[in-house]
């Protein structure tokens, strides 16, 4: 079964990925197929990139896509294009949206940082 998944580079405590298309029996880091995308974490905001054409490519042949890819999809509203596009509408027409889109992203710092935003609350809390 192939996946779409992440794939750590970066150096310690300094997590960058990219998304990568791979044999499920893989190892996280080993052997992969293609490189569809980007994720920095790090960055504020988060830093998202998706190669759309070849996301629609390996999503039409069967790939699934992992949980936390699949949570990037929905932040850039991909999963919404492809499901578009398997109901006909043209495939320009939507990878120019998805220009526009990443062009536009701004995350919010929970979307961004989900550790530090809970810290941020339970900060507020124990002062009260």
């Amino acid at each position: 079964m192939i996946r779409i998944r992440l794939r750590r580079i970066g150096s310690t405590h300094q997590p960058h990925y990219r998304v990568v298309v791979a044999d499920k029996e893989a190892p996280r880091d080993g052997r992969f197929v293609e490189i569809v995308g980007q994720y920095n974490p790090k960055t504020m905001p988060g830093t998202i990139n998706f190669d759309e054409e070849r996301v629609y490519h390996w999503l039409n042949v069967g790939a699934q896509p992992s949980e936390s890819v699949a949570k990037l999809f929905k932040v850039v509203k991909l999963d919404e294009r492809f499901d578009r596009l398997k109901k006909g509408e043209a495939q320009d027409a939507l990878l120019a949206e998805a220009k526009a889109v990443y062009e536009n992203l701004v995350l919010s710092p929970k979307t961004a940082h989900p550790a530090k935003a809970r810290k941020t609350v339970t900060a507020k809390k124990e002062t009260n």
